[in-house]
C-alpha cells in the first residue's frame, strides 16, 4: 500500500464535536486533516482522483468522522464537495451534520433517480450531503445496480469531489461493491483497536476488485509533543 497518512486522536464519532475541523480548527488534529487533503491531488499521478470511497476493517475505526473531516477541509479550500452515506447498515453522516435520514441514497436507488439530486445542505459552505437513507434488505445489490452508477455519474458533474463511506470491508460486501466505481479508497484503521490480521485481510481483499488502494489512514495516534509544543508557542489553545 502507499504510505500510511497518520491523525491524531479522533473524538467519537457522533455529533458535531467529532468534526475537529469546525470544533476545534486550530488543533493538531485538523492540521492533520488539512495535510491529508494537501496529498489527495498527488496519490495518483495516473489520474485525479475526485471520487473517493473510504472504508474499515470494522465499524469503530473512525471512518466516518475521518472522511466528514477531510470532506470539510477539502471545502474550505472552495471546492465543491458532496459527501455520500453508503453505509446503509449503520449510517452516520446525519448523525455528524444534525440531518435527518428519512430518505436518501437507499430512496433513489429503490424509487428512481431523479435528474439533479437531493443533495442536503450543511452549514458548511460548499459542502453537500446524501445521507443513506431507510436500510433497504440488501444494501449490497442496490449498491451495484446501474441506478448507483446513475447517481456517481450525476455527482461528478454537481461537485468537484464525491466522498462516499462505505461499511467495514472485512464485515459486509459492499465496499467491494462500490471500489471499481471509484477513482480511489482509502483504508482507515485504528491503532489499538484494529487487529494485524483484519488488516491483511482486508488488503487482500481489495487487490482482488478493480480498485486504487490510495493509502491507509491511522487514527487514535497521538501528535508527536513538538507538534502540541508548536501550536502552543503560537498562542493556540491546545485541545
Amino acid at each position: 500500500m502507499p504510505d500510511t497518512a497518520t491523525l491524531g486522536a479522533t473524538p467519537p464519532a457522533a455529533g458535531q464535536e467529532a468534526l475537529v475541523t469546525l470544533s476545534r480548527p486550530e488543533s493538531p488534529q485538523a492540521e492533520a486533516f488539512r495535510q491529508l487533503r494537501a496529498t489527495l491531488p498527488f496519490m495518483d499521478p495516473e489520474r485525479p482522483v475526485r471520487v473517493l470511497l473510504a472504508t474499515s476493517t470494522r465499524d469503530d475505526e473512525g471512518k466516518t468522522a475521518t472522511l466528514a473531516n477531510l470532506a470539510v477541509a477539502l471545502a474550505q479550500t472552495g471546492r465543491s464537495v458532496a459527501l455520500v452515506d453508503c453505509d446503509m447498515r449503520r449510517p452516520g453522516l446525519h448523525l455528524l451534520f444534525g440531518l435527518d435520514n428519512a430518505t436518501g441514497l437507499s430512496t433513489l436507488l429503490q424509487e428512481g433517480v431523479p435528474p439533479g439530486l437531493p443533495l442536503r445542505e450543511t452549514g458548511v459552505p460548499q459542502l453537500r450531503v446524501l445521507p443513506s437513507g431507510p436500510q433497504p434488505p440488501d444494501s449490497a445489490v442496490l449498491l451495484a445496480a446501474p441506478a448507483m452508477a446513475e447517481v456517481l455519474r450525476q455527482l461528478r458533474n454537481q461537485a468537484d469531489y464525491v466522498l462516499l463511506d462505505a461499511p467495514p470491508l472485512v464485515a459486509v460486501g459492499d465496499a467491494a461493491v462500490l471500489a471499481p466505481q471509484v477513482d480511489g479508497l482509502l483504508l482507515v484503521l485504528k491503532a489499538g483497536v484494529t487487529q494485524r490480521e483484519a488488516a491483511q485481510r482486508a488488503k487482500a481483499l481489495l487487490q482482488r476488485v478493480n480498485v486504487t488502494i490510495l493509502g491507509v489512514v491511522l487514527n487514535n495516534v497521538q501528535p508527536h509533543r513538538d507538534a502540541w509544543r508548536y501550536f502552543a508557542s503560537q498562542g493556540r489553545p491546545v485541545r
